[in-house]
């Protein structure tokens, strides 16, 4: 996704910048979260903004009503600039990307986890533990997901790494090894 890349960095990084500057950022990253959860959970909300007969000044009232009591006053300045720019369709790139410059700047491994069934509390830390150990790193960020298809287990993936110890990869794995086997 180069192209995207291109839109979306320049945005991300400047508000990181002036996070930074202005000593936001640590409010503002999980203020970022917040609203990436609600721009992909509510359908309307991205059409609306996506909307062609929406002037730009409707979508920047709509989003400082929405979001002014939620995000500090710089966050609400960059919607309304994706706004006026017509950009606002890219936010949520833009948040993920500015999450992951996040965590690139601050050393933070992402790890996500799929599980076939959802996890206990102890049984997250415990993978938590396993994902500093293969992340090489404490600061460590997890996003956990639930898969029913896996069957049973769990798949970890840090950056590049991945550790597949579900029911569904070991029966895929078995499979590739009768079929070399023929």
């Amino acid at each position: 996704m180069p192209l995207l890349n291109a839109i979306t960095t320049p945005y991300a990084e400047a508000f990181l910048q002036l996070c930074d500057a202005s000593g936001d950022t640590e409010s503002v990253i999980p203020q970022a979260r917040q609203v990436l959860e609600l721009w992909n959970g509510s359908s309307e909300l991205r059409e609306a903004m996506a909307s062609p007969v929406l002037e730009p000044d409707a979508k920047k009232a709509a989003l400082e009503k929405i979001f002014a009591s939620e995000i500090s006053p710089n966050f609400l300045n960059l919607l309304k600039l994706l706004a006026d720019r017509q950009r606002i369709g890219f936010l949520d790139a833009v948040l993920e990307r500015l999450l992951e410059l996040h965590r690139d700047q601050n050393g933070i491994a992402l790890a996500t986890i799929t599980a076939a069934t959802p996890l206990s509390d102890d049984q997250q830390a415990q993978l938590v533990e396993k994902v500093k150990a293969v992340a090489g790193t404490d600061k460590v960020e997890t996003v956990v997901k639930v898969d029913p298809n896996l069957i049973g287990g769990f798949v970890l993936r840090v950056g590049s790494k991945v550790i597949d110890s579900s029911l569904a990869g070991q029966v895929r794995r078995l499979a590739l090894e009768l079929a070399a086997a023929s």
